[in-house]
């Protein structure tokens, strides 16, 4: 079992280094699955660049990762780090409110 207070400071040093740790939960190859999972790399690929982790979970393959983490709808992604959690439910073609959830300034400000 592990040591929450180690966890935690696991978390802490990960979070300081400014890298962000996404999970992105899908259902099978749907086409609004595989959209999300496309405009999730995209966005990340040109905001995040080498300071980012995604782990894509497939609800068919993984059924019991959704009562885990609490998931109700897919796609859905999670923030786990940097802290707080966020969650987004979607296929996340809206940047700005990609954005807005992973704590990413916009150009616009």
């Amino acid at each position: 079992m592990t040591d929450p207070v180690h966890a935690f400071e696991e978390m802490l040093a990960q979070s300081d280094e400014g890298k962000y740790k996404l999970r992105l939960y899908v259902t099978g190859h749907t086409p609004q699955s595989n959209r999300a999972v496309e405009n999730l790399k995209k966005l990340c690929e040109a905001r995040l660049k080498d300071r980012y982790e995604l782990t894509v979970v497939d609800l068919f393959q993984e059924p019991e990762r959704a009562k885990g983490d609490q998931i109700v709808a897919a796609p859905t992604l999670i923030k786990e780090l940097p802290l707080p959690l966020r969650r987004l439910i979607g296929d996340l073609s809206d940047t700005n409110r990609v954005l807005l959830a992973l704590d990413i300034k916009t150009e616009e400000g």
